[in-house]
């Protein structure tokens, strides 16, 4: 399928599984090259087994750096992706659990640490969503667990994190175009989107003179197992097609931004929110 195509209806039952996509998501399997960026550095990655976080992955342990790879439920494209990791010389920790549970969290802190010594880089990209035509059908738990998974965990694990993060560390969380742009079918995972953003912003001051820097990415429509599970059909097959661009992005299109911010090559970049969205406006 080219770029320009659109992907057909389809439909998962959440989380989603990335093998079963049609397209599969690329997410630089067979294309991204390392060029040691991130030689020797140790990265903590959320939501790692497919999409965003697997294309994350690989390029990390292309440009030279181990990680821990933090999933919910989907074994199969979990050890996948920490196959991709380990065929590029790096060590992989697969660490599975609902982060959405505080304990979960400080398990994962302490595991990562445990595993790799320490950390250079955490990126916190693990989330949940739901389509809802109406506010009446989002149920109390939803909205809770929305919050968890994509907030207090953050939350949870950056506070964990800090005390094994040192000079130079990184912190990159996951926003959304929906942060400013927000899509009224998925106002809670919108409102927690712009709260990302807004933390993202306020920690990078409070962090910098540790010499820690804190951005977010704020992906557009991007093709990846949350999509066929948590959208109807029709709107999964029309995904992405009212960008500029015409078209979802590819996992693999926003891997190098994540780079850029992990590595000293964005030593000066903190406290922002860098848009990969096929052209619509992130103001």
């Amino acid at each position: 399928m080219s770029d320009n195509a659109q992907q057909p209806a389809q439909q998962q039952t959440p989380p989603g599984t990335q093998s079963e996509m049609t397209p599969v998501p690329d997410c630089g399997e067979d294309s991204y090259v390392g060029h040691g960026r991130l030689e020797g550095r140790r990265a903590l990655v959320t939501g790692a087994d497919s999409g965003i976080g697997r294309a994350v992955a690989i390029a990390f342990a292309r440009e030279g750096a181990d990680v821990v790879l933090s999933y919910l439920s989907e074994d199969g494209d979990a050890e996948d992706t920490a196959r991709l990791v380990e065929d590029a010389g790096r060590k992989a920790v697969l660490v599975k659990g609902d982060i959405s549970q505080r304990e979960v969290c400080r398990d994962l802190v302490r595991r990562t640490v445990d595993e790799l010594g320490g950390i250079d880089v955490l990126v916190n990209n693990a989330a949940f969503q739901m389509n809802h035509d109406s506010l009446e059908e989002v149920d109390d738990e939803e909205w809770e667990r929305t919050w968890a998974t994509n907030v207090h965990a953050m939350f949870w694990i950056t506070k964990d994190a800090l005390p094994h993060m040192g000079e130079g560390a990184s912190i990159i969380n996951s926003s959304s175009v929906n942060s400013d742009m927000p899509s009224p079918g998925l106002a809670p995972y919108a409102a927690t989107k712009a709260a990302i953003a807004n933390f993202s912003a306020s920690l990078a001051q409070l962090l910098g003179e540790r010499g820690i820097r804190v951005n977010s990415v704020a992906p557009g429509p991007v093709w990846t197992p949350l999509i066929p599970s948590t959208m109807p059909e029709e709107k999964v097959a029309s995904f992405g097609g009212n960008t500029p661009l015409g078209r979802a992005g590819q996992p693999r299109e926003l891997a190098p931004v994540y780079v850029l911010l992990a590595s000293d090559d964005g030593s000066y970049v903190s406290g922002a929110r860098v848009a990969v969205t096929g052209g619509r406006p992130v103001l």
